[in-house]
């Protein structure tokens, strides 16, 4: 990453500071050191306890994150399922016209037929006197079984689409409902896990939420500087591909703007909802879920991911952020919190993919 982007990050990191899981401002943002713990007066709830409610909400956003990711799954499929039918409905009505039209030619050739008396064109043949007309009237015998047998057999294939466009339209109606279902039961999800995440936070007095969110930010600062004592950070040096710039560039841009679930923007996210959409914008299309993004696209080694690449968290893959160098990701957390800049390892990594190739960087 060069020093232009590096002051980016450096002055992202200002700004959001107060929410981010970095360190105080002061000290290197790449190697956070936790933050002093305040001593609890008497209205404060023991700190064990307050730890335990910090895991509880932990457990819930998660699993309210675990439901977002089934509720995105839920509307893709139902996006695509609706398409699918918009199409089969589309040629249902081309198959009804066309088999409309065949069938006003099939009408047209048997009025022919009684306007010639109801005679068939070989009873007309043999009648004729005149060598040349019976010459030529064979011909258009000839011609005449060819069409009338290539009408009756387009009418039958036309009717037999028209049979099958109907039964797959069907089909994908069922399928469509059940989606549906599925995207409602959900959304249920999601809601009753923020809700009670929500309701367990409002039953704390102010000087606890404010040490709850000290908390937070100790677990998180634990976890990034056992990440990056490890060395890590001195292996990673890959140069971000020109997608890979775009990409980072529409993520940071977001930050500061409110996490909400199966939101794509432009003024909300969800975690995958950010990482997809900033490489839409970099022009290139990836999974919209944070679990269909680790199972689709290319995995990655820890050591060689570059800025762009995204990070997948946590054994279920229900959490995704985009890497942008200097071992800091961007990310849309959770309910209640804002795309932000975060230490890349401040959360249990599953691993890494990368939606664009190895060509282009430099």
């Amino acid at each position: 990453m060069g020093t232009g982007k590096r002051g980016l990050i450096a002055t992202a990191l200002a700004v959001v500071c107060a929410v981010t899981v970095l360190a105080a401002p002061g000290t290197a943002f790449a190697n956070p050191t936790p933050s002093p713990t305040p001593s609890a007066g008497p209205a404060l709830a023991a700190g064990k306890d307050l730890e335990a409610v910090r895991q509880k909400l932990d457990k819930l956003y998660r699993a309210a994150g675990r439901a977002t990711d089934e509720y995105n799954a839920a509307e893709e499929k139902a996006d695509k399922q609706s398409a699918e039918v918009v199409e089969l409905a589309k040629k249902i009505v081309k198959g009804q016209e066309k088999l409309r039209k065949l069938k006003d030619r099939a009408g047209a050739a048997a009025a022919a037929q009684y306007r010639g008396g109801g005679l068939p064109p070989e009873a007309h043949l043999v009648l004729s006197d005149d060598p040349q007309d019976f010459l030529d009237g064979a011909g258009r015998v000839r011609e005449g079984h060819h069409a009338t047998k290539g009408l009756l057999g387009e009418l039958t294939r036309t009717q037999e689409d028209l049979e099958q466009y109907a039964k797959d339209a069907s089909a994908q109606w069922k399928k469509l409902e059940a989606g549906r279902k599925a995207k409602a039961a959900a959304q249920k999800k999601i809601e009753k896990q923020i809700a009670q995440a929500e309701k367990l936070e409002s039953a704390l007095q102010k000087e606890e939420q404010e040490r709850l969110a000290e908390l937070e930010k100790e677990a998180a600062n634990k976890a990034q500087t056992a990440w990056l004592d490890s060395g890590i950070l001195d292996e990673i040096d890959g140069a971000a591909s020109e997608q890979g710039k775009k990409a980072v560039q529409y993520a940071t841009a977001q930050i500061g703007k409110p996490y909400q679930w199966g939101a794509e923007g432009p003024k909300t996210y969800d975690c995958s909802g950010l990482t997809s959409q900033a490489w839409i914008s970099a022009g290139r299309g990836i999974p919209r879920t944070s679990q269909e993004q680790w199972k689709r696209l290319r995995h990655i080694a820890v050591q060689d991911m570059r800025p762009g690449d995204l990070i997948i968290y946590f054994g279920d893959a229900s959490h995704v952020a985009m890497y942008i160098g200097d071992g800091a990701m961007v990310h849309a957390p959770r309910p209640g919190r804002t795309v932000t800049i975060a230490g890349a390892g401040s959360m249990p990594i599953l691993g890494v993919v990368r939606p664009d190739p190895d060509t282009g960087a430099n």
